[in-house]
């Protein structure tokens, strides 16, 4: 039987940040609002091949990079530094998922540890949690700047394991990205996906040992595993 997981390791972009609203950043500076998704892709992407080549970018600046691409040639309203500039200042203005104050304050009433691993910087998710009043919920907020690697490189959580000063082992990883899931699983943390959109899980990641479709479930699904 595995132990209980005594730390909650949580993904910060799209797990608990509500992103949709980026659209109408890319709206408000002229661009279509579908290029929002496509570019936040980009972003990882990038980041993920500076990973794979022993390098560690830096999330805005690959962010503003990104977006100079994506919108060369777009008719804009704006010139395109004022453009890059207003999209990446959403980042700071978003909100969490409705799921979320819920299910962080049912996992501190349960026991857990709280920390965050993000491959964006950590004052996001500061300001990001005092917004909605749950900052205190969370021990740490760690971000992959401060890590010898994005995730999901195994360096990048044996950082939040060290830093935490716990085993990988006691650690559960809660992210809506499978690629996010499988390298913590590679590292050798228990994991929990969050489905919120009844997304089929890609077969060729490894499995993620928790599947809820709302964050309050989470506390309920790890006491009936014992």
């Amino acid at each position: 039987m595995n132990t209980a997981p005594s730390v909650i390791v949580f993904d910060v972009n799209e797990t608990l940040s509500d992103m949709s609203p980026m659209g109408a950043r890319f709206s408000e500076a002229g661009a279509p609002a579908e290029l929002a998704r496509l570019w936040f892709a980009t972003l990882l992407r990038d980041g993920f091949a500076l990973t794979a080549s022993g390098d560690n970018g830096s999330f805005a600046g690959i962010g503003k990079e990104a977006l100079r691409g994506l919108l060369t040639g777009v008719e804009l309203n704006r010139d395109l530094d004022a453009a890059v500039e207003h999209i990446m200042d959403g980042m700071t203005g978003l909100g969490l998922h409705p799921d979320v104050p819920e299910g962080i304050r049912a996992l501190t009433a349960a026991g857990f540890r709280l920390i965050t691993l993000s491959n964006g910087p950590a004052r996001i998710a500061g300001k990001l949690f005092t917004a909605a009043g749950i900052r205190d919920a969370f021990e740490m907020l760690l971000s992959v700047e401060d890590a010898p690697a994005w995730k999901p490189a195994r360096a990048s959580y044996a950082y939040a394991a060290t830093t935490a000063g716990t085993d990988a082992g006691r650690m559960l990883l809660v992210a809506v990205h499978p690629w996010d899931i499988h390298g913590a699983a590679r590292a050798g943390l228990r994991t929990a996906w969050l489905n919120r959109t009844g997304a089929a899980y890609p077969g060729h990641f490894e499995a993620p040992e928790f599947t809820i479709t709302s964050l309050p479930d989470l506390p309920t699904a790890l006491a009936t595993a014992g």
